[in-house]
């Protein structure tokens, strides 16, 4: 792992780290590092170019992967005197039809991520032309691709790399040779895109991308993936072969090639993965128990059947050696899933503490349920909040943010026509429904519409949690500052932020925090709303109370954890799944249609039910108690 962002990471010869890998990577704890670690490789480049008063010709990508890449260079230029006025740039891609001005166009990402802020000049930025006709787009991409030759070729391209393994728009079936040109996208690739278009339905069908071939012809290239959502998309472009179905497996023919990975998004790699399947390994505890699952999965068999054969045949003898038979070993993992399972999340009342995941006292514990978007907290987590309140506890949930945007116009329309049936003068309802007939897809939604469909979801939050049993006095609604922007883009943490999740710690005093640990949450608020919980813990730790409190990580509709990771699986009876599914009916905005759907089509109450299953299911194939339906969580250590 590389943790020193300041150093240009060691650039691939013949890259030779495991006979499974054919493309050279790099992996860093998190992507801020990673991405430091890449700009200071272009600063590193242009400022060579300068010494010579040569130009720097750079490749660049659009999408969430670099735009921390493009906030350290432009660090870089504002705080180290890095100069762009020798830059030449050329993008990826663009979407087709597409204004320049209009707020989803590759122009005014580039313009608002990187080319405002830096001294480049103007005549030195290209970007394919999304506002032509079809007859005038073959022309223009056959002078796009002149101006870079003109220009001496690429020096170095920036990719990032799509679950269909696109690298620019280039998608499955894109041929080797290919240059740029005009392109049909991938149902996949729309999906994905569909949140920054409030809807599917909005996404273009068609872009302009720079070719497999033209991306080749650049001396240096490096990829961006980062998060779990990437990982198998990743594996299979470096371990896999050459295909035009993994158009960003050809990059494994290129001589200078390196792929940045965070933790994440590398996770599915053979030698991180499986690591004693390439060579001899280190073992520790949490390895160890990600081994003896996989090898109850490879053998399929329960983790009491496992034979010293099963790990000799299966490259695990070092372990053996280590830990002695496998008798000892397969105990040791079946009492530690075992002590897992527990139906008394906040703690069973004068029981032995060590064998069970939570402390015994204090017997009725303060409990915060932070919930990122106002449904987080039932769907993910829907049996075990219940639990907690019948249990006898003090429970607090708290909603970070307003999930407005979730909130279709369809929907608030509705609401807006009601409340004029009942007040036909009211100005609000009056400019909303007004704004709402007129709206383009290019113009932020207004304060008053943000402000009803914040109410919309605070409503159907409350009949839930009414449902559970919880008084309205314990649901708090941050509205952190970061999510208000009217916008699927969103402001970058503040110390407002950090602020109100320091007060609500404060005020509560809790013994137990819930939190959604999903870092692979498709349009990344769960992401910042973990890290807003890092760094308020972060502040507020050293409070004497701090020292009573754990911190328990769930996971949200998209993923689960894996077994050898859960600390704490709760299980749940059919009448409790009921329930649960009751309970996340009530988010009625968010149902039929909901607008962040992803590519998996099932509503949330549907994917969260079947993996609950397959949790349950998955304990029950490891040979121990069959329930229904299972919630799991890892406990953090802060």
């Amino acid at each position: 792992m590389k943790n020193n962002p300041s150093l240009v990471y060691e650039k691939p010869g013949k890259y030779e780290s495991s006979r499974f890998e054919k493309i050279h990577n790099v992996i860093f704890d998190n992507s801020v590092l990673g991405s430091i670690a890449v700009a200071n490789e272009i600063a590193t480049l242009i400022r060579e170019k300068q010494k010579t008063n040569s130009i720097c010709v750079l490749g660049l990508a659009t999408g969430s992967s670099p735009i921390k890449v493009y906030e350290e260079l432009i660090r870089l230029h504002k705080e180290e005197n890095l100069s762009f006025k020798n830059v030449v740039t050329f993008n990826l891609d663009e979407y087709f039809p597409m204004q320049h001005d209009d707020i989803q166009s590759y122009h005014y990402f580039m313009k608002e991520h990187l080319f405002k802020y830096i001294d480049i000049l103007p005549e030195n930025v290209h970007i394919p032309t999304g506002n032509c006709s079809l007859e005038e787009s073959s022309v223009l991409c056959a002078q796009y691709e002149e101006k870079i030759k003109s220009m001496g070729g690429l020096d170095f391209q920036l990719l990032g790399i799509g679950r269909t393994a696109h690298i620019g728009f280039n998608e499955p079936g894109s041929h080797l040779n290919s240059t740029t040109r005009m392109v049909t996208l991938d149902h996949l690739t729309r999906s994905d895109a569909a949140s920054s278009f409030l809807g599917m339905e909005n996404v273009p069908k068609k872009a302009v991308t720079m070719g497999i071939s033209t991306v080749l012809e650049a001396k240096r290239i490096v990829l961006l993936a980062w998060g779990q959502n990437k990982a198998e998309v990743v594996q299979e472009t470096i371990e896999g072969d050459v295909t035009s179905k993994k158009p960003a497996s050809y990059l494994q023919n290129h001589p200078n090639v390196t792929f940045v990975l965070d933790q994440e998004a590398a996770s599915l790699l053979t030698r991180i993965n499986t690591p004693w399947v390439v060579d001899s390994c280190e073992w520790n505890p949490d390895l160890i128990s990600k081994a003896i699952v996989w090898l109850c999965e490879k053998t399929q068999k329960s983790i009491l059947h496992l034979t010293d054969k099963d790990y000799f045949e299966h490259g695990m003898e070092s372990l053996l050696a280590i830990e002695g038979t496998a008798y000892d070993l397969n105990i040791k993992m079946f009492n530690r899933l075992q002590h897992a399972i527990t139906g008394w999340p906040g703690g069973k009342p004068n029981s032995e503490f060590q064998k069970r995941p939570e402390r015994s006292s204090p017997e009725k514990k303060r409990v915060i349920i932070f919930s990122p978007h106002p449904d987080d907290d039932v769907i993910s987590m829907g049996g075990t909040f219940d639990r907690l309140v019948e249990q006898g506890h003090e429970v607090h949930v708290v909603y970070q943010t307003s999930g407005n945007i979730a909130v279709s116009n369809d929907e608030a329309l509705k609401f807006a026509e009601i409340g004029l049936v009942f007040n036909p003068t009211n100005e609000s309802y009056i400019k909303i429904i007004d704004f709402i007939n007129k709206k383009s897809s290019s113009v932020s939604d207004i304060v008053e519409l943000r402000n009803l469909k914040a109410q919309i979801r605070q409503k159907e939050s409350l009949g839930a949690t009414r449902y559970l049993g919880l008084p309205d006095k314990q649901v708090h609604f941050l509205n952190l500052p970061f999510y208000e922007t009217g916008t699927i883009k969103k402001s970058p943490l503040s110390k407002n932020d950090v602020a109100l999740m320091v007060g609500i710690i404060d005020a509560i005093r809790p013994h137990q925090i819930f939190a959604a640990g999903d870092l692979a949450d498709p349009h990344g608020t769960h992401k910042v709303c973990l890290d807003a919980l890092f760094m308020a813990l972060k502040e507020i730790k050293h409070q004497p109370f701090m020292n009573d409190c754990w911190v328990w990580l769930y996971r949200g509709a998209w993923h689960e954890w894996e077994i050898h990771e859960i600390d704490m699986a709760v299980p749940m009876s059919p009448n409790q799944v009921l329930k649960k599914r009751t309970a996340i009916f009530y988010h009625q905005s968010q149902k039929d249609g909901v607008m962040f759907q992803g590519d998996d089509s099932r509503e949330f109450w549907v994917r969260v039910e079947e993996r609950n299953k397959d949790t349950a299911e998955k304990f029950k194939a490891l040979g121990l108690a069959s329930y229904a339906a299972m919630e799991a969580f890892k406990r953090y250590h802060y």
